[in-house]
C-alpha cells in the first residue's frame, strides 16, 4: 500500500516539475522571440567604436574574414587538431608523478 501511494507521489512531483519546465521553456522561447525585434549592441559597436572615433580611427574590413561560410569552424577544428598532438605528444609528462629516488 505504501509503495503504490510512494509511486503516485512520486508521479505527481514529476508531472508537476514537467509542467514547471515547460512553462519555463515556452516563457522564455517567447519572450526571446518577441524581444528578437529589439537589437541588442555589443561592446564593439558602443565601446570600442566609441573611442576609435573620438581619437579618429574609423572601422575597417578585417584581414580575415571569419564569417563567411565555415572557416571559422576550420579556424577551431585546427586549433583543436594542434592542441589534441601537443597534449598527445607531451601525455606523459602531463600525467605521470614525478618520484624521487625512482631507478
Amino acid at each position: 500500500m505504501r509503495r503504490r501511494e510512494s509511486e503516485a507521489g512520486s508521479r505527481k512531483f514529476l508531472r508537476l516539475v514537467l509542467i514547471i519546465f515547460s512553462v519555463f521553456t515556452i516563457g522564455s522561447s517567447l519572450f526571446t522571440v518577441i524581444s528578437a525585434s529589439e537589437k541588442w549592441s555589443g561592446v564593439d559597436e558602443t565601446v570600442v567604436e566609441k573611442y576609435a572615433k573620438e581619437h579618429g580611427r574609423e572601422a575597417r574590413k578585417p584581414l580575415i574574414n571569419t564569417d563567411q561560410g565555415d572557416l571559422l569552424l576550420f579556424v577551431f577544428l585546427l586549433a583543436g587538431t594542434v592542441g589534441g598532438f601537443v597534449a598527445g605528444y607531451y601525455w606523459r609528462a602531463l600525467m605521470e608523478r614525478k618520484t624521487k629516488g625512482k631507478d
